[in-house]
């Protein structure tokens, strides 16, 4: 008997913005979508009185879909309404880590939709690590679960151009788009194949280099507040991208001292390379009407920029209500990486 479509009964797991464009391509291509798992409500507000339920929650309350959310995965009770949906596929996006029991519940497995081009950048935060890191092209995969985080079978690749003056908001509206698009692909794929797609294993990044053309793999941990911290005795470039590959959120940082040595957070939301040799790591100056911090090899232009206490600003205002910023320094960092 040939599979069709509606022969898949889909659980759908994911929480932020970045799921709902996948979970809104199921909808919209008629998808069997049964039920829904996210993150529980969120406590916010001044005493957390509050409880914000999940982007995919909204969305999927909108359409009528079956809403589940576990405090733990492993719980037997959500595990048992769980199965009672019968589904025979599960897909996920940007969502937690799931126990076997979870993951090997459905007949035709479990596949996420991973915002990198894997084996490259697994873990948590792969779009800021490739930008980060000055990557020109990530992508996405879609690859099936298993026991390794980020490590099963690939089933599809689509890659995505990086380019140099691109934050991480344009790469992750331009990868949630495309995450989407993979995951109807890869649905179609295992239908045609009746459940069972053709795909290829990750390279084993256990083994030593010369059994495997992949002799480094960068990896995407997750990102903290001490992660963000700039280290100006890096090069512009890598100083660059940095602040690019945590704009707009988190947002990268620095520490700057008052001559009577007040301490106060800047941060730096987009800066300009521009070429000029630096005055000394970490030191401040104002180059015509531009304000500028040295890196390792030349000065970097602040271009929009956030004081701590402040709102989002450019930098040339920054300055007007700055006119003293040339008798500040930037203190010296120990930064997570």
């Amino acid at each position: 008997m040939v599979m069709n479509k509606n022969d898949l009964r889909i659980v759908f797991m994911g929480t932020p913005e970045f799921a709902v464009e996948t979970l809104q391509a199921l909808v919209e291509n008629h998808y069997n979508v049964v039920a829904v798992v996210t993150q529980p409500d969120k406590p916010v507000g001044r005493h957390g009185s509050v409880l914000q339920p999940s982007q995919v929650k909204q969305y999927a309350l909108e359409h009528g879909l079956p809403v589940l959310q576990p405090e733990k995965m492993k719980d037997p009770a959500f595990v048992e309404q769980l199965r009672s949906y019968e589904a025979n596929l599960q897909v996920v996006v940007a969502f937690r880590m799931l126990p076997e029991v979870v993951w090997a519940m459905p007949a035709y497995g479990t596949f996420n939709v991973h915002a990198a081009l894997l084996p490259q950048y697994r873990g948590a935060a792969p779009i800021n690590w490739a930008v980060i890191n000055g990557e020109t092209q990530t992508g996405v995969t879609t690859f099936f679960l298993d026991h390794d985080i980020d490590t099963g079978r690939i089933i599809m690749k689509k890659p995505f151009d990086i380019p140099d003056d691109a934050d991480v908001e344009y790469v992750y509206d331009g990868l949630m788009h495309l995450g989407a698009e993979i995951c109807i692909e890869t649905l179609e794929a295992i239908v045609a194949a009746d459940g069972h797609p053709h795909t290829e294993e990750q390279e084993d990044s256990s083994l030593p280099s010369y059994l495997t053309p992949l002799t480094s793999l960068k990896t995407a941990p997750k990102i903290f507040k001490e992660t963000c911290e700039i280290d100006w005795s890096k090069s512009a470039k890598q100083v660059y991208d940095f602040v690019r590959g945590l704009s707009p959120v988190p947002g990268a940082w620095t520490t700057l001292a008052s001559p009577d040595g007040k301490e106060t957070v800047l941060k730096i939301y987009k800066t300009h390379k521009t070429g000029k040799q630096g005055r000394g790591e970490g030191s401040i100056s104002i180059e015509g009407k531009s304000l500028c911090i040295s890196a390792k090899d030349e000065l970097l232009e602040l271009v929009e920029l956030q004081l701590a206490g402040k709102k989002r600003m450019m930098a040339r205002d920054f300055l007007n209500g700055m006119k003293d910023i040339e008798q500040y320094h930037v203190k010296k960092s120990s930064p997570a990486i």
